[in-house]
């Protein structure tokens, strides 16, 4: 009997990757994403319209499943029956399945007003895909069950490993990074984004929002409690965003168009309770020398530098948060430090302000798009003793004034898809503990600093390290190949140079007389 060759299970990404790049020559790479993200849309909408439509029938109420509000009233699309995702696997060798993808998006959003301007407009048609292809891409995805997972989001890890496979012309070029769920997971467990005003000022595909949204969820609290406002640049990612969050029944402000949030911000008197982001990194030539050298945004502070981004983003971020407002956001490394210059004066003048109050440097190689270790930054606008109500618990924050907490989780994370790190769920729940034991009473007793993990810096010692908020500065490294009297082993090495020294002093003396001996002058 024959054994059978066990071939290794791709992911998802992988195998729409593979299928996808059967388009090339007819769709650049850099549409690939669009192309499969449009159809896992109709394949997400449809399996969440049988979904429901199999609680109706087994509900008793099966003279309802054609009336759309017993669809809508729990945030499911209705779908007429041509559009519905086993009728596109139908007829997808037929010669106008590029028109019925186009119809069946277009009729979907002009039924639901959560999506409109969210879906492409006739683009399949005007592709011109190669029907074959097109048809191999549609029944890779016909493979894919959208609602199984229902911790997975499945169309913004696609996006995220398009963007990666195709980083050089597209990613990293534009600095366009999906945020890895775990790392959105942090920061949510950090920020505690119960209720209010949540905030993104470069949304993206909007997995901030989805996994902000998971986090309420699991901690038993209240959708309709929360909203959501981002705004977005460019325009088939704003459609992305608009698409990833209706189809979950996440009501949503982005903005009445995709648009700059430095030249065109659509947000300008929002005051929110919780800000998460991931701006692009290290962003040159964001505006010319002489635009937004008066924008309120900066008041008080110095014009961020046309050179750099960074310090604009912060910035904007801190100008939006409301009296006790919470924000976790990402950046490089390099706007943790510098000597001196306009950046530098902003990172004083942040810390002076009391706003900055953790950072946490990740491990590297937790994005698709790029391998650089980047920073989780925490500021927050009150600092002071308070009382919070948190699950009907109430939570006292001990007075945590001019103090910054350092978290280095470079050895931490654990390994997926060979090559990248995520965080797992008891990292998570372990630094968001960390960070909370440190800002609530009690925290002498629960919170210690420890080396090579945290520590707390006072005002006085970040100034005293010229304003450096490099965490490696405060928390102590330990030599790990071995404990060393670094005096005792310093006064050694000493003495063994001197040694080596003499007995090279010695062996030229001894050398000279030989060549004498031998009659030869020196």
């Amino acid at each position: 009997m024959a054994v059978k060759k066990q071939v290794a299970e791709k992911s998802v990404e992988a195998s729409l990757w593979e299928s996808a790049n059967k388009l090339r020559g007819s769709v650049e790479p850099s549409e690939y994403k669009y192309v499969a993200l449009s159809l896992i849309f109709l394949k997400f909408a449809s399996d969440k319209f049988e979904e429901q439509r199999q609680k109706l029938i087994e509900g008793g109420k099966s003279k309802y499943l054609e009336i759309p509000d017993f669809y809508s009233k729990d945030n499911v699309f209705y779908l007429n029956e041509e559009f519905r995702w086993s009728n596109i696997v139908k007829k997808s060798r037929q010669d106008d399945i590029a028109l019925i993808i186009d119809t069946a998006l277009h009729t979907v959003e002009m039924n639901n007003k959560a999506l409109r301007e969210a879906l492409p407009d006739n683009y399949f048609s005007r592709l011109g895909l190669d029907k074959t292809k097109l048809a191999a891409l549609i029944s890779e995805i016909d493979n894919i069950d959208t609602t199984k997972d229902k911790e997975q989001d499945i169309m913004g890890r696609v996006y995220e490993y398009f963007l990666g496979k195709f980083a050089i012309a597209e990613g990293k070029g534009k600095g366009e990074y999906y945020t890895p769920k775990t790392i959105v997971a942090l920061i949510a467990e950090m920020i505690e984004p119960y209720r209010g005003k949540i905030y993104d000022p470069c949304c993206g595909s909007g997995s901030m929002f989805v996994q902000s949204m998971k986090f309420v969820e699991a901690h038993n609290g209240n959708k309709k409690e929360i909203s959501v406002y981002g705004q977005e640049y460019t325009g088939a990612t704003y459609k992305l965003a608009k698409m990833n969050l209706a189809i979950r029944g996440i009501s949503c402000n982005l903005g009445d168009k995709p648009a700059s949030t430095f030249a065109e911000d659509q947000h300008k008197d929002l005051k929110a309770d919780f800000i998460m982001a991931n701006p692009p990194f290290n962003q040159k030539d964001w505006r010319e020398e002489n635009e937004l050298l008066d924008d309120p945004r900066w008041k008080g502070y110095d014009v961020p530098p046309t050179s750099n981004a960074n310090y604009g983003w912060i910035l904007n971020i801190a100008s939006k948060l409301g009296e006790n407002g919470v924000a976790g956001f990402l950046l490089a490394n390099g706007a943790l430090s510098g000597d001196d210059g306009v950046e530098w004066k902003i990172r004083k003048q942040l810390l002076n302000n009391d706003l900055v109050e953790a950072i946490a440097i990740l491990p590297r190689n937790m994005f698709y798009s790029t391998d650089i270790s980047v920073t989780l930054w925490v500021l927050n606008k009150n600092k002071k003793a308070r009382t919070v109500e948190r699950d009907g618990v109430k939570v006292k924050y001990r007075n945590r004034e001019n103090q910054v907490l350092f978290l280095d989780l470079r050895q931490i994370g654990e390994p997926f898809e060979k090559k990248y790190i995520q965080f797992s769920f008891e990292q998570i729940k372990s630094v968001a503990q960390t960070y909370h034991q440190w800002q609530r009473e009690g925290h002498q007793k629960n919170y210690s600093d420890t080396p090579e993990y945290c520590y707390s810096a006072t005002l006085e010692e970040i100034a005293a390290k010229n304003y450096s908020l490099v965490p490696s500065k405060y928390i102590e490294f330990k030599n790990r190949d071995e404990q060393v009297d670094f005096d005792t082993k310093m006064r050694t090495i000493q003495a063994e140079l001197k040694t080596l020294l003499a007995d090279d002093a010695k062996s030229k003396r001894d050398l000279q007389k030989l060549f004498k001996e031998l009659g030869f002058e020196l």
